[in-house]
């Protein structure tokens, strides 16, 4: 794999982690706000076209933060839509997004039967 092609995915992955971690540290939003800002930042971005061109550039570095899930709920929406007219709205992002939340599913079911939860003192 091309060193350039990993430092573009670092950059703009890092980038993303960055403006999140400086919007927790400087303002009063909750860190699920944050999240949920990220992912309808994604979509709308997504939607307009213009992640896509991101995606291009960063590869997982774009993919893998919350905003590339966003940007992937619409692109499966949009695609369902071409396909199957407006009931696309209601399935398209679940079946664009249904692999990688049954993975997060699982791998969260295999490490919670792998560790110990602790009370909190």
């Amino acid at each position: 794999m091309n060193l350039f092609v990993l430092l573009k995915a670092f950059l703009v992955g890092g980038s993303l982690c960055l403006i999140g971690q400086l919007l927790i540290d400087r303002t009063k939003l909750t860190p699920a706000r944050i999240l949920v800002a990220y992912v309808v930042a994604g979509v709308l971005l997504g939607g307009l076209g213009i992640y896509q061109h991101l995606i291009d550039f960063a590869g997982a570095g774009a993919t893998v933060p919350l905003t590339g899930f966003g940007a992937l709920l619409a692109k499966g929406t949009r695609q369902a839509i071409q396909e199957q007219g407006p009931l696309g709205i209601l399935s398209g992002g679940l079946t664009a997004c249904a692999p990688g939340v049954a993975g997060a599913i699982v791998l969260s079911l295999l490490a919670g039967f792998f560790s110990r939860s602790k009370d909190k003192p």
